[in-house]
């Protein structure tokens, strides 16, 4: 049974959140309204998962995340929140968050997310993978022009951007055709469980072709295979 901390400043969505993972096998083990109440939580116990917001009254979400992942970093951290825009973003990944999901994405997607992060993999909404992949663009381009980058969380997937001439070129190449469908879906920012939905496939067969897609293009990180695919 995971354990998980919920941090979030509205205690309707707290308290529905504990019920949703309450019933699918998960230990609640705090409820925190911002940062400084997590930290304390945290003093006393300990968990594997904190569902983190990020505009919170106090201590905000990114820079709980920064704390945590300094003094817990084997804590998975996966921010549920309303914003993605740019600097939500790129802060949110830079101080370590595993996964950002947007809080209108529903109960299966937030269940999705949460196994996905648990399995060692990073989930982000379809919406901040576009948000992303867009700035990545935007600041290779004026790295062009400038020689300079802006954004840490842009300079942590820009390897993965320097690459993408090589992967379509050559690596994409040798993809069987379900093996480029499903890259496709991973880099439209779907999870493994929406990729086996929409292929009418089951979920471990997803993960074997997602092992032979690393293995070929030599990435073996989710963000940065989307991104270099985008």
């Amino acid at each position: 049974m995971n354990k998980v901390l919920l941090v979030d400043d509205e205690t309707m969505l707290l308290d529905s959140l504990e019920i949703i993972l309450s019933l699918n096998n998960m230990e609640i083990v705090g409820k925190a309204h911002d940062g400084n109440e997590a930290l304390a939580i945290l003093k006393d116990t300990s968990c594997e998962l904190a569902l983190v917001d990020l505009n919170m009254k106090g201590m905000g979400g990114i820079e709980l995340i920064g704390h945590m992942k300094k003094l817990y970093p084997s804590i998975k951290i996966l921010v549920l929140t309303t914003f993605y825009d740019d600097k939500n973003i790129t802060d949110a990944i830079s101080n370590g968050a595993d996964g950002y999901l947007l809080k209108d994405s529903g109960k299966d997607a937030i269940l999705g997310a949460v196994g996905q992060i648990m399995g060692g993999n990073t989930v982000l909404d379809q919406k901040v993978m576009q948000r992303l992949s867009s700035l990545v663009a935007a600041n290779m381009n004026k790295s062009a022009g400038t020689g300079a980058a802006d954004s840490s969380a842009v300079k942590s997937v820009e390897g993965a951007e320097n690459d993408k001439v090589s992967i379509l070129d050559a690596a994409y190449g040798e993809l069987t055709e379900r093996e480029k469908e499903i890259a496709g879906l991973i880099a439209d920012g779907l999870s493994n469980r929406q990729i086996a939905d929409k292929l009418y496939i089951s979920e471990g067969t997803v993960k074997n072709y997602i092992s032979s897609i690393y293995d070929k293009t030599g990435i073996h990180d989710r963000v940065k295979l989307a991104v270099a695919l985008k």
